[in-house]
């Protein structure tokens, strides 16, 4: 995601080191695990996406959806490390959005890994217990800030978490107590949990977990390796993130001009929930 945040130096290390990922095992717990009658039918994108640090003008918005190449935008919606000012991002922004026929990708940049190096991103405690009640502020907000905008209950709003070293265990232990606390807080309000990661690390972390309680139902993972796809180049088990709960950042950094507005953005691909707004 450029230059949104925090980790561009574990953005590149993880970028030279994405041949390393290994097939894990393990069944997710389904976000269809839900109480069926009490949850809005999901809405689901499958299609290219991208993903900028600002939330790009309505004028550009308008053009680049009518050049036909992206049908979905992720933005930032809040956290305590979102790396962008947002003076486009508003309530009204996001209806015009949506009107225009945008599916829209909520991400919340919140606390980051303790043993998370180059950043001067503000850090978990290496205490689970104090992870997981962060996590638990962190889903409250997060569902907050993406209601405030007018993305409904339903919709799926995306944790990110940059890259660390998973082999620490006491540091992989407070990431994974805030992701379920957060998972868990944004499902109690009725909002999907998914997560943005890298395949190396973050995201591998998720993927690989052996206690599935409580994890996020939707995996974004970041495998830059050019290939528009959820399945083909998918690192891990292919029982994990069934049934439209997966998306893709395969491209990082890429200028582009679309109908004169030029915009630089990360290449997604989607097939997986989004906000209902």
């Amino acid at each position: 995601m450029s230059r949104h945040r925090l980790s561009k130096k574990g953005r590149y290390i993880a970028w030279g080191t994405a041949a390393a990922v290994v097939a894990a095992g393990g069944v997710v717990m389904a976000q269809s695990s839900m109480a069926a009658t009490t949850w809005p039918a999901q809405k689901t994108f499958t299609g290219r996406a991208f993903d900028t640090c600002t939330a790009p003008s309505q004028a550009a918005m308008k053009a680049w959806k009518a050049d036909g190449y992206y049908g979905g935008a992720a933005v930032y919606v809040g956290g305590r490390n979102r790396g962008c000012a947002q003076p486009n991002l508003t309530a009204s922004w996001v209806k015009a959005a949506n009107t225009a026929g945008w599916k829209l990708v909520p991400i919340y940049v919140g606390a980051q890994p303790p043993c998370q190096t180059g950043t001067k991103s503000e850090k978990l405690s290496t205490s689970t217990a104090t992870a997981a009640s962060l996590g638990a502020t962190d889903g409250k907000d997060a569902v907050a800030k993406a209601a405030a905008l007018g993305m409904k209950a339903g919709s799926a709003v995306y944790l990110d978490m940059e890259s660390y070293d998973v082999t620490n265990t006491s540091c992989n232990n407070a990431v994974l107590a805030y992701v379920r606390s957060f998972s868990k807080t944004l499902r109690d309000k009725t909002y999907r949990a998914g997560y943005y990661g890298f395949s190396t690390s973050s995201a591998k972390a998720v993927a690989t977990a052996a206690n599935r309680t409580d994890l996020p139902g939707n995996l974004w993972y970041a495998l830059y390796d050019g290939k528009v796809t959820t399945t083909t180049d998918w690192p891990w088990n292919a029982q994990l993130y069934t049934g439209h709960s997966r998306a893709h950042q395969y491209q990082v950094n890429s200028k582009e001009t679309r109908k004169g507005y030029t915009l630089t953005v990360d290449r997604d691909y989607w097939d997986g929930p989004v906000a209902i707004v």
